[in-house]
């Protein structure tokens, strides 16, 4: 499943009950994360995040939208499905980005990985 998905299922996540870890964000970018998403706009934000289902993902993006047809309209770009959307009761729902897929994205959106702690892998971690 982690080779070339981008998207994380929050119903397969629930019904397997994992917890993920993130981190690498400041409260500032948070809430600048918030802010956009408050203002109706497509926010992004990338940070470091460690999930033993992705083990060799190390970031993770995630695209959030008050607005759930507006976010669901943008995903469709890149092929993500609606029900894709992790829906959450405080407003800051949004799409869980990784791998190949969240690279992509950032790039086409004209957003620089690097500048969002996206890290290539080396040779030798793609083997493994």
């Amino acid at each position: 499943m982690e080779t070339g998905f981008a998207a994380i299922d929050k119903t397969e996540q629930s019904a397997k009950k994992v917890s993920p870890v993130a981190f690498g964000i400041t409260r500032k970018q948070l809430e600048e994360w918030k802010r956009k998403i408050d203002e109706g706009q497509i926010a992004f934000i990338t940070h470091f995040w460690y999930d033993e289902r992705f083990p060799r993902a190390k970031t993770v993006t995630k695209v959030g939208c008050k607005d759930l047809d507006k976010l669901a309209e943008w995903g469709k770009k890149y092929g993500l499905k609606r029900e894709w959307i992790h829906r959450r009761k405080d407003g800051y729902s949004h799409f869980d980005l990784i791998g190949d897929l969240e690279k992509k994205v950032l790039e086409k959106e004209g957003i620089d990985p690097g500048a969002v702690l996206f890290r290539k892998l080396s040779t030798t971690e793609k083997e493994k």
